[in-house]
């Protein structure tokens, strides 16, 4: 158990972390959030080296606090062609619906792996804080990004994740609770049975490492920050509160699905990157069933599910949109991020 000053980790006045979210976010929610005392994260896995730097500077002119910037550093598989055309045989109902055609573009899948070039680009800005989703980078490139003086975290969905990032030399964990919207970062087993609630792994977790533990997963409150604190946790990771806050790019019908009936209905599934992830049930995830073995691996899947989610959306139709969101909608609120981040501080 760490029992350390959790401002000696983030360099912030509040223990939060603002979950980094592709896809609705850029860096105008990451300077909101660091401006109101929390940790304001980016989420660089599915940006261009160009527009990540660009994001970086609008980052640094508009704030002097700390930020996180996240990438994936999963192992980039080969394209495999046969698997492909299973996957897409397996949605070509869909195509025909629209009457359209199902195109191959293997170049498509925009999700690279943290690597040289990638730390050439941000080893100017000397980042406080990296996080990292799926594991660790190798060695040379965590080494790299240590001499620049920068913390690195990582998420771990089990204990053994949990010690085997502390034992690569991280210097704190985010225990990804199943709650969590997104991408599980789960990265010693493929096995979604192992995947356990935030309050269970933090517990666990806590007792078996000696480094700072960050909660995450379904905590959208003051309330929920306080439970996290009292679990033992040093901090903790938000996300889907920010989902409806004006900063966040999130679009008119991924808006609509949270506010509508049961957002909470929510589901892990593969079927649009490849890996599992938490995102309100819709059409695709029901018809294609949530886990789909015909699914190409991350990030492979999303080829053809890009080309129907954006065919579907100009229908304005979210069948097939990945509507990322953890399993706590109720206190997602139509505020700015730094009103909601300091809604967040409980009175301890």
């Amino acid at each position: 158990m760490y029992n350390g000053n959790i401002k000696d980790l983030l360099g912030t006045e509040l223990p939060i972390i603002q979950s980094p979210m592709a896809g609705v976010q850029d860096s105008a929610l990451t300077i909101a959030v660091s401006e109101a005392g929390g940790l304001g994260s980016l989420p660089c896995g599915m940006l261009s080296i160009e527009k990540m730097v660009s994001e970086i500077k609008l980052i640094k002119e508009a704030t002097n606090k700390p930020y996180n910037l996240n990438f994936f550093c999963h192992e980039m598989p080969s394209y495999d062609e046969n698997k492909q055309l299973e996957w897409q045989n397996e949605l070509k109902p869909y195509f025909a619906e629209l009457g359209v055609k199902v195109e191959s573009l293997p170049n498509s899948a925009n999700r690279t792996p943290f690597n040289h070039d990638v730390a050439d680009a941000i080893e100017p800005f000397k980042p406080e804080f990296i996080s990292f989703h799926f594991g660790l980078p190798n060695k040379k490139l965590c080494a790299r990004i240590k001499e620049w003086g920068t913390k690195i975290v990582s998420s771990a969905t089990t204990v053994e994740e949990a010690m085997w990032l502390e034992s690569n030399g991280v210097d704190g964990i985010i225990a990804q609770g199943l709650e969590a919207g997104g991408h599980r970062g789960m990265f010693l087993s493929e096995d979604i049975s192992t995947q356990v609630g935030m309050s269970s792994l933090v517990s666990q977790i806590i007792n078996k490492v000696n480094i700072p533990v960050i909660a995450a997963g379904g905590i959208g409150d003051s309330r929920g920050v306080k439970a996290a604190i009292l679990l033992g946790a040093n901090a903790v990771q938000i996300g889907t509160a920010y989902l409806l806050c004006s900063e966040a790019k999130t679009s008119r019908l991924h808006r609509l699905a949270i506010k509508r009936a049961k957002p909470e209905h929510t589901a892990l599934t593969n079927i649009f990157s490849g890996r599992p992830a938490r995102g309100i049930v819709n059409r695709a995830m029901t018809e294609l069933g949530y886990i789909n073995s015909f699914a190409p691996a991350f990030p492979y899947a999303s080829i053809e599910m890009t080309q129907l989610r954006g065919y579907n959306e100009k229908l304005d139709s979210d069948a097939f949109s990945p509507l990322w969101c953890g399993q706590n909608t109720s206190m997602c609120k139509d505020i700015s991020a730094r009103e909601l981040t300091l809604l967040f501080m409980p009175k301890i």
